[in-house]
């Protein structure tokens, strides 16, 4: 225990330092918002990396795959191809220019410029103050379980000492103090992650044994799980059954495509300085993803062969089966005690990194998106008070939610969020992007078709959550109205009728200005500009 208090004393100094030049450094609106867009290509892809990559991937979805199987490896390639690769060579240049552009700050700011609607800004505010909290909550209770494990504090205690801790330099510091505590978190992640996985291999005998082992494992598999199609730890699940729908549609692709859409992600690409920022950026974020999400992918399923050996049971039933507590429970059962101290600030760090940006989001989008830039639009308001009162109020709802959801809920919550952005936002951003007869009208109906098709399909179909929630139990008398389609994820329903009306109602309607289009689309340029940011100019490239 004192070892451990001394690292957490050092890394909780390092943190606070960081946090401080952060707030140092934070001169005006542009430099609390934006970073004073300024950012560098490894500062940019290590925060980027380490706010997709929380608890949420480490223990949610390493739990997910303890129990379901390496087929979760899926989801590390689409992180890799979609979120960084894609993001940053095709959506994020345009991101970048058209931001800067449009002097927008926030995500809901640059699809309200985009579309020149200061309401679908607002809405878009609302959305993200409602839903992220849901995420953010799944975040704090990853760290907050493996706090309690780990220190034997009780959990409520463990969460609001966890929330304090980055509420107080998110709110003080801004953006830049977000930006290099996440830099230097995701480096602690990437350690610990990357010896994860060679101790659990040399725990287990080695590569080829350890695989070996757990194939043989197929017979073991718990029989709930084999009648929903499972097959074994090392092969797919059964094409089209209960389980395959479940990995794939709301795993995989829920939270591989899901990524390209996150608003907490997307606002990165106004951060950095240049085009060529971006594309060294996919250099090191690459790596940076597979080491953290494939390792979780890998070392989940492989733990059931530790636990097999140990106690006669797999993963999930050594653990009474809470998906949540099965990385937490290897952790300190398996590896050394010198590791689970390294491994506890790895976990510190990827909770605090993604719970940092949340906090950040949230508070902008109540602050600046919602307050600021809607209902006291054209008043003289202080940017930043409004923010970090956003931030405060957001934080208090996602510990609310923390408290009260049940449990092996980390992955499925994270699903929820992701899968909803990619409905709601994404038709809408890569048309603000990609096509230039798309129009406001287009961008309503987009984002609210998206949005209203995704809570229908949870509410009325999507029996994971439609069960649970019982409003189509208490209507209908049965707990999906769809039942052969009672595990297919509303992305894949609510995205395709969000994408098709966004084309129909932009055809159907005015077409946008055309210098509007013209200056929004033209050729790259790369050349000094001015932004401002409430009032405030600050240069960027």
């Amino acid at each position: 225990m004192p070892a451990l208090l001394f690292l957490i004393a050092i890394y909780l100094a390092a943190t606070i330092a960081l946090a401080w030049y952060g707030y140092r450094k934070t001169k005006n609106a542009a430099d609390y918002m934006v970073a004073g867009r300024k950012t560098n290509s490894l500062v940019m892809a290590i925060s980027y990396g380490a706010t997709f990559i929380s608890t949420s991937a480490i223990i949610g979805f390493g739990g997910v795959a303890a129990a379901y199987g390496m087929g979760m490896l899926w989801l590390a390639f689409l992180n890799i191809l979609v979120g960084i690769i894609i993001a940053f060579l095709v959506f994020g240049p345009i991101m970048r220019r058209m931001g800067q552009f449009l002097h927008a700050s926030t995500f809901p700011e640059f699809i309200g410029k985009r579309f020149e609607s200061r309401g679908l800004q607002s809405w878009l505010g609302i959305f993200i103050a409602v839903t992220m909290p849901l995420y953010a909550a799944s975040v704090l209770i990853g760290s907050a379980r493996f706090i309690e494990t780990t220190l034997g504090l009780d959990y409520k205690a463990a969460l609001i000492i966890f929330t304090i801790l980055v509420a107080a330099y998110v709110i003080v510091g801004g953006m830049i103090s977000v930006l290099y505590t996440d830099a230097f978190q995701g480096i602690i992640m990437f350690v610990g992650m990357f010896l994860l996985l060679v101790l659990t291999y040399v725990k287990l005998g080695g590569v080829i044994e350890a695989h070996t082992a757990l194939s043989n494992m197929a017979s073991l598999v718990p029989a709930n799980l084999v009648a929903i199609g499972h097959q074994g730890w090392t092969s797919m699940p059964v094409f089209g059954s209960q389980l395959w729908w479940t990995m794939v549609s709301s795993l995989i692709l829920g939270v591989g495509i899901g990524i390209i859409a996150q608003p907490q992600l997307a606002v990165r690409f106004m951060m950095v300085k240049d085009k060529k920022t971006l594309k060294r950026a996919v250099l090191a974020g690459g790596p940076f993803i597979f080491m953290m999400a494939g390792v979780a992918y890998i070392v989940g399923p492989l733990s059931n062969v530790f636990f097999y050996n140990t106690t006669g049971k797999v993963a999930i039933d050594a653990v009474g089966g809470n998906l949540d507590a099965i990385i937490p429970v290897y952790i300190n059962s398996a590896l050394p005690e010198i590791f689970v101290l390294i491994f506890m600030l790895s976990l510190l760090s990827a909770a605090m990194s993604t719970a940092g940006s949340q906090f950040h989001t949230m508070g902008t989008a109540v602050g600046y998106d919602l307050v600021r830039n809607g209902i006291f639009k054209g008043k003289s308001v202080h940017t930043i008070l409004f923010t970090r009162i956003g931030i405060i109020v957001t934080i208090i709802v996602a510990v609310i939610l923390a408290f009260y959801l049940p449990g092996s809920i980390i992955a499925r919550a994270t699903a929820i969020f992701m899968g909803m952005c990619t409905a709601a936002f994404l038709p809408m951003y890569a048309g603000a992007l990609f096509w230039k007869r798309m129009t406001k009208a287009g961008a309503y109906a987009s984002f609210a078709v998206g949005f209203l098709a995704s809570i229908l399909w949870y509410v009325f179909v999507h029996v994971a959550e439609s069960g649970p929630i019982g409003i189509c139990e208490a209507l209908f008398g049965v707990s999906t109205l769809i039942p052969s389609m009672a595990y297919v994820d509303p992305i894949l329903i609510a995205t395709p009728l969000s994408i098709i009306v966004a084309i129909v109602v932009s055809l159907m309607t005015k077409p946008p200005s055309q210098k509007m289009v013209d200056d929004l689309f033209k050729k790259e340029e790369e050349t000094t500009a001015t932004t401002t940011v409430d009032g405030v100019v600050a240069e960027s490239a």
